[in-house]
């Protein structure tokens, strides 16, 4: 359950980071509403998943699932390159996840 836990902390982390780019700078509202709202929730279901999910791994799947998410969304919805490189890249950081997850014990 944990694990669920930490994968809607990551979603969440992905959340503020778009909302923070559609804020335009912290000057539109809604966003930076979302932006507060994903962030603490990030932050909140982090902990939690913390209660069984070692610090390093939780942090670096978070991370990790953040990047991944944020890098994703930038291709989609604000049209940035999706060269092969950075295709690559993104698929090492989630076998890295994968990785993590396959070693816990937890």
């Amino acid at each position: 359950m944990d694990w669920l836990i930490l994968f809607f902390a990551g979603v969440c982390e992905c959340l503020w980071a778009v909302a923070a780019k559609y804020s335009q700078g912290f000057t539109r509202w809604l966003p930076v509403s979302v932006v507060a709202v994903a962030m603490t929730a990030s932050v909140v279901l982090l902990a939690v998943a913390m209660k069984t999910i070692p610090l390093g791994t939780a942090y670096a799947v978070w991370t990790g699932l953040g990047v991944i998410g944020t890098a994703v969304a930038g291709i989609f919805l604000f049209h940035e390159p999706a060269t092969a490189m950075r295709l690559i890249s993104l698929a090492l950081i989630f076998c890295g996840i994968v990785g993590l997850k396959c070693c816990s014990s937890h």
